[in-house]
């Protein structure tokens, strides 16, 4: 058996009540009496009350206040699950009470030690989190909720720089949290397709008696993915897009809204893309621009000598200008 089936059919062994010597456990479970007692240590590690009692009558059992299996978390997986606690508090996750409920039962499962050393771990890490009304819980709640009963709700939106909100039947599929925001993917009864509605705009929110199917085997982050091919310019040809700079740089530009879906390899100094030729044409010249010298466009050449031609007319532009002919003027006086 490998180590964590013996040590689980250890731990029941040891709950049925009975004291156990260390021989007996070794041959029941074919190991040796030294790997019990490892066991053992593993065990009391993991917030096991196993105790070895010596002597004639002595042996090795749980204590009585022990009721439940124990979760063997290590260090680090303890540490993720109070990292991601952080995280879904910084996203506005609906159910963020509950997941702290669920850790903290986790750590009650824990001895001291355990607790200290999670403690000490996770200091060093937090999420700030962005400002959300509190109306955005509770809608999300409920979005997620139509989604999975497959009813029809009516929702008031309001659409930015609008000056009043619209009503409106959408039929929700899924939930998104994608750009520092909270997304609804749904059907739009007056569009009569799917949509995206951002969650902090719906002003209204109320259930309906129509009922939908929901697409099977739907997903809110392909159907992101899938849109942001439809706002391609064009279906082809295909470029290969070679981009060299910093990491902190590169996490920019593969971050970018559109840009992340065609990212196709990524090392610290270098971001490859896979992107279609009108697209890359009409929009990532000026883009790419914004980031100055700290980017350097490796392939294709094509790419690289719009974006010099753009940068030679800006140049020039200002060079002619003479409010910069006064300026150079005024820099290159002594003593300014």
């Amino acid at each position: 058996m490998a180590k964590w089936d013996n040590m689980l059919s250890m731990l029941w062994m040891l709950r049925s009540g009975r004291k156990l010597t260390a021989a007996q456990i070794a041959d029941s479970l074919e190991i040796s009496v030294r790997t019990v007692y490892r066991y053992i240590d593993a065990l009391c590690a993991s917030g096991v009350p196993v105790v070895a009692e010596p002597g004639h009558d002595g042996g090795i059992r749980i204590m009585e206040s022990f009721k439940e299996t124990p979760l063997f978390f290590n260090p680090l997986e303890l540490k993720a699950l109070v990292d991601a606690f952080k995280f879904t508090q910084g996203a506005g996750y609906p159910y963020t009470e509950q997941l702290e409920s669920a850790l903290k039962k986790v750590e009650n499962g824990l001895h001291d030690d355990q607790l200290h050393d999670l403690t000490r771990q996770t200091s060093g890490m937090d999420v700030i989190a962005l400002s959300r009304p509190p109306s955005v819980v509770p809608l999300l709640r409920d979005l997620e909720q139509a989604a999975d009963d497959g009813q029809t709700m009516r929702i008031t939106y309001r659409k930015p720089n609008a000056e009043q909100s619209g009503e409106r039947n959408i039929d929700p599929y899924g939930l998104a949290y994608v750009r520092n925001e909270w997304y609804a993917v749904a059907f739009c009864h007056r569009s009569q397709a799917a949509r995206t509605f951002r969650v902090d705009r719906i002003a209204r929110l109320e259930p309906t008696d129509m009922r939908f199917e929901k697409p099977e085997h739907f997903s809110a982050s392909a159907y992101f993915h899938d849109q942001s091919k439809r706002e391609r310019e064009a279906d082809g040809p295909l470029t290969v897009i070679r981009i060299e700079g910093d990491p902190v740089t590169l996490n920019a530009v593969c971050g970018h809204w559109h840009m992340r879906h065609y990212l196709t390899e990524r090392t610290d100094r270098e971001a490859q893309f896979l992107l279609d030729t009108p697209t890359m044409n009409k929009y990532l010249p000026m883009y790419l621009m914004t980031f100055g010298t700290a980017i350097r466009i490796r392939e294709p050449l094509d790419l690289k000598y719009r974006i010099q031609e753009i940068a030679i007319g800006i140049a020039k532009h200002y060079a002619d200008d003479s409010d910069c002919t006064s300026l150079t003027t005024v820099v290159s006086k002594p003593g300014v």
